[in-house]
């Protein structure tokens, strides 16, 4: 059977994609008969420059891990905001229990975490306007529903790949490729092929750049196609690009005088949430692709604070099991004690919500998982209220 390189799930639950020094670690435990009960966190020293903010993602994942193993987990809600120092998840059980899957624990949050925080800034940059996620082919196959799904949590309205249909209730997007017009041979009649044989849900959107100015193109897709069409793609390469903004206010200047104001511009190829602050005048939705899809992780660590129920942590770490806890009012974060509950905000006097919940107990998961859906949804609420938002500390 062939792998492409990749891990199955029964490999991660197997342990075997750890790295191998807590393998040597567990190995040298067991000998000599030690297994403390550990509290460890999962926390970030440091944002990367290009956040001001975090989507946490990824909890799903780590519950499905540790599932049925002796362990309890504190965490706050897949799809929560966090600012630097957060104190995400706290895992307690006995160290031989869960040490292990700590690679893979890690794994699952910083990388599922850094895509949907990078989504949710060009989304929010994008407002009402849709924003696709296009960057499949800049990452392993193997991971590309991943990339969608959390992308789509992040703000993301669509995705391009078939398989992540079966992770999220919803079809995926796109139209034509510059593959099939090159083989056509022409922009017009690839649309006058795609109208007859693409079910009519399918909205009729043109890539505008393969050969010929992109002006002209869409003129001619438009005069053809007429109310059918719904848009127009620029994904024009960089060496030939010159104003992308400018580019597109003549196109849309030369349809509107033809009596077309109904067709939309979308733009693409290179794209990210400054582009998308810098085009939203006059582009009307945006696919995103390597921007997301390497998009910068989120440097997660994982720390035992405590040890047999006393605060204990290696310098650097403030020891001690924490509560986060968020305002209501101006999304200030602080974290607090365990069981040390904070009522008010020191920012701005409003009142202050716990984010921390016990989210399984001795292996048992005790939430009810949201749909992506639903979790997207609580994202997209979230968003207006982040603009120009950087938190200095959440520190107790």
């Amino acid at each position: 059977m062939k792998n492409f390189d990749i891990a199955f799930p029964e490999d991660i639950l197997s342990g075997s994609t750890t790295d191998v020094y807590f393998k040597r670690s567990e190995t040298i435990l067991k000998k000599e008969g030690i297994n403390r009960n550990v509290a460890m966190e999962v926390a970030q020293k440091g944002f990367p420059d290009v956040y001001d903010f975090g989507i946490f993602t990824g909890l799903y994942n780590v519950l499905d891990l540790l599932e049925n193993k002796p362990v309890d987990i504190y965490s706050i809600d897949e799809g929560s905001l966090f600012f630097e120092d957060s104190p995400v998840m706290t895992v307690v059980g006995n160290y031989l229990d869960f040490g292990v899957y700590e690679t893979a624990i890690l794994g699952f949050l910083c990388h599922s975490s850094g895509i949907t925080s990078k989504a949710s800034k060009c989304k929010l940059n994008a407002g009402e306007k849709p924003v696709l996620s296009f960057g499949a082919r800049r990452a392993h196959p193997a991971i590309s529903g991943m990339i969608d799904k959390y992308a789509y949590i992040g703000g993301c309205d669509g995705f391009s790949v078939v398989f992540t249909e079966k992770l999220v209730d919803k079809k995926a997007s796109g139209t034509v490729p510059h593959a099939l017009i090159l083989q056509i041979g022409d922009t017009a009649e690839t649309m006058r092929l795609f109208d007859i044989h693409v079910e009519p849900e399918v909205g009729r959107i043109a890539l505008i750049d393969t050969f010929n100015d992109e002006r002209f193109e869409a003129v001619n897709v438009a005069g053809l196609l007429k109310e059918k069409l719904e848009g127009i793609r620029i994904d024009t390469p960089g060496s030939r690009r010159g104003n992308l903004k400018k580019i597109a206010e003549e196109i849309r200047w030369e349809l509107a005088l033809r009596g077309y104001e109904h067709v939309k511009l979308f733009a693409s190829g290179g794209l990210d949430e400054n582009s998308i602050a810098e085009l939203s005048e006059v582009i009307d939705g945006f696919g995103i692709g390597t921007s997301i899809s390497n998009a910068k992780v989120m440097d997660f660590s994982m720390d035992i604070v405590e040890i047999n129920g006393k605060p204990f942590s290696k310098k650097g770490k403030f020891s001690g099991f924490k509560e986060l806890y968020q305002c209501e009012n101006c999304l200030h974060q602080k974290f607090s004690h365990f069981h040390k509950p904070l009522s008010s905000c020191e920012k701005c006097g409003g009142k202050m919500k716990k984010l921390t919940k016990k989210v399984m107990e001795n292996g048992k998961i005790l939430i009810n998982k949201k749909s992506p859906k639903q979790i997207r949804e609580s994202v997209v609420k979230l968003l207006p209220r982040l603009k120009g938002i950087r938190d200095e500390q959440c520190r107790g």
